[in-house]
C-alpha cells in the first residue's frame, strides 16, 4: 500500500505566545514553503488540514493554561477524524515534554524550542540549511520581527525562559543583515529587534556587547525605515547604544527597557542585579542622551514579599518617571525557578488589585501624554484598516502593545504607507488624526 506524501498534505500552523515564538513560526513556515508544502498560519476560520502543529507558550500560568487548552481542543478534533496527525512544538513542549506525553497521548510526537530539523523529519521533509535570511512573515507586510539572539543568561528568580530556551547565543553581524537585506527586499520598513536579552548581544561571540555596531550596519539597510528596540534588559545596560540611537535617524526613539519593580527589597529577591538608584540613573541617562525618547517599561506585581510599602513605593515612582508606556504582569509562581523556593504570599485578588492600580495610574499618564500631542504633525505608519478607520503608529508605539493612531476612512491611506498625520484628538491609549496633504 502507497502512503500518502507529506508533500500532497496540508497544514495548519497554531501560534501561542511572544513575537518570539512567531518568529520560530515563521522559520516553520518558511522551510515548508520551500518543501512545497501548503501551511495557513493562525486561521480566522477553520481550514480543512491533514497535520496540525500548534507552537505553543509555557512563560507564565494564564500563558501555560492557553496552551494547554488548545493542545486539548485540538487533540478532541483530532479523536473524531477531522485531521491525522497533530504535532506540539515550543516553549510549553520543551519544558513538559515528558509530562505532556502521558497526559496527552493524542499528540503524535512532542518538540523543543531547538528541534526544528526532527520536526521537519517527522513530516518526512528536508531541513534545508542553505535558506540563509529567507523568511516568510506572518506580520502586515510592512513590517517584521528580527530576532538577534536566543536564550539568556541572566538569572532572574522568577523566569522559566533560560529553562525553556537556554543559554544566550547570538547570531553573527553578517547573518542578521543578510536577513535584513532580504526583509527589506519584500517590502518591510520597519524591523523591530528582539530577543530574551538585547544588550548582552555579542558578548558570547565577540567577546564585547556589540548591539551598537549592529544597529549601525542595519541603518545602511535601503528599504529599512525604522529600527526599534525591544527587551533591552537595564543590568549592565550598555550606555553607548544611547549615541547611535540618537544619531542615527532610522532608529526610533523608543526603547522598551523591562525594570520589573524598583523597591530595592523586590528587586534583591528577584535577582534583577539592580538597585533602585541605579535603575534610576539609567533612566535620567537615556533621557539625557536621547531627548524626546519613548521608553516602554514593564512591572511585576505580587513577587513573594512584597509589601504594602513596597508597592506604595511602586506606584511613586510610575506618578514621578511618567513612562511613555507601560505593562504589568501578576507574578506566577513557576517550578523549578529560584523564586519558586519562595513562599507565594500574596493573594491572586491582591496581585490582580495591584496590578489594576498600577495600570489607572498609567492611564492618566497616557492622557495626559497624549493631550500633549494634540495639534502636532507626527509621522505615521499605517498598518491596517478597521471598519470606518485607517490605523497606523507613531515612532514611539510598537505594534500589538503601544497606543494606536485612527484615520478616519475618509481620508484615504495606503496601508504600508508613512503618512504626516495631524493629531486631533485623543483618549487614554489612542490617537485620532488626519492626513496632512
Amino acid at each position: 500500500m502507497k502512503t500518502k506524501s507529506i508533500k500532497n498534505e496540508t497544514v495548519q500552523l497554531i501560534t501561542l505566545g511572544c513575537s518570539k515564538n512567531f518568529v520560530d513560526s515563521e522559520n516553520l513556515i518558511t522551510q515548508l514553503h520551500y518543501n512545497n508544502i501548503q501551511v495557513e498560519h493562525n486561521p480566522s476560520n477553520e481550514i480543512p488540514a491533514d497535520i496540525v502543529i500548534i507552537n505553543t507558550c509555557g512563560f507564565i500560568d494564564r500563558a501555560k493554561e492557553e496552551s494547554v487548552n488548545t493542545i486539548l481542543e485540538y487533540a478532541e478534533l483530532k479523536k473524531n477524524g477531522s485531521f491525522s496527525k497533530l504535532y506540539v512544538t515550543g516553549c510549553l513542549s520543551q519544558r513538559y515534554k515528558d509530562q505532556l506525553e502521558i497526559e496527552i497521548p493524542e499528540v503524535d510526537a512532542y518538540f523543543g524550542t531547538m528541534e526544528l530539523p526532527s520536526l521537519m523529519a517527522k513530516l518526512n521533509a528536508n531541513y534545508k540549511h542553505e535558506l540563509i535570511g529567507e523568511r516568510i512573515i506572518s506580520t502586515p507586510s510592512h513590517y517584521a520581527y528580527l530576532k538577534i539572539s536566543e536564550g539568556c543568561n541572566r538569572t532572574c528568580s522568577f523566569c522559566a525562559i533560560p529553562l525553556m530556551r537556554g543559554k544566550h547565543v547570538s547570531y553573527t553581524i553578517e547573518s542578521l543583515i543578510t536577513q535584513a537585506r532580504f526583509l527589506a527586499q519584500q517590502g518591510v520598513k520597519e524591523l523591530i529587534l528582539i530577543a530574551q536579552e538585547l544588550t548582552y548581544y555579542g558578548l558570547d561571540i565577540y567577546k564585547s556587547r556589540a548591539l551598537d555596531n549592529l544597529l549601525k550596519k542595519l541603518c545602511e539597510i535601503d528599504g529599512i525605515e525604522w529600527i526599534r528596540l525591544h527587551y533591552a534588559y537595564p543590568s549592565k545596560f550598555p550606555t553607548e547604544i544611547l549615541e547611535v540611537i540618537h544619531e542615527q535617524q532610522k532608529i526610533c526613539k523608543y526603547i522598551d527597557l523591562p525594570l520589573q519593580h524598583i523597591s530595592d527589597s523586590v528587586l534583591h529577591r528577584m535577582k534583577r542585579q539592580i538597585t533602585k538608584k541605579e535603575s534610576i540613573d539609567l533612566i535620567d541617562e537615556i533621557r539625557e542622551k536621547v531627548p524626546g525618547i519613548s521608553i516602554r517599561t514593564t512591572m511585576l506585581v505580587g513577587f513573594p514579599g512584597e509589601t504594602q510599602t513596597d508597592f506604595d513605593e511602586l506606584c511613586q515612582f510610575i506618578s514621578d518617571y511618567r513612562f511613555s508606556r507601560l505593562g504589568v504582569f501578576t507574578y506566577s509562581h513557576e517550578e523549578d525557578t529560584s523564586a519558586y523556593l519562595l513562599e507565594d504570599d500574596i493573594p491572586s485578588s491582591l496581585k490582580q488589585e495591584r496590578a489594576e492600580q498600577l495600570m489607572s495610574i498609567q492611564s492618566k499618564i497616557s492622557l495626559q501624554n497624549n493631550r500633549n500631542l494634540v495639534g502636532q504633525n507626527l509621522k505615521v505608519l499605517i498598518d491596517r484598516k478597521e471598519s470606518e478607520y485607517f490605523i497606523g503608529r507613531t515612532e514611539s508605539d510598537s505594534p500589538e502593545v503601544d497606543n494606536e493612531v485612527l484615520i478616519h476612512a475618509d481620508h484615504f491611506c495606503r496601508i504600508g504607507d508613512f503618512v504626516d498625520a495631524k493629531i486631533e484628538d485623543c483618549t487614554e491609549f489612542d490617537l485620532y488624526a488626519v492626513p496632512v496633504r
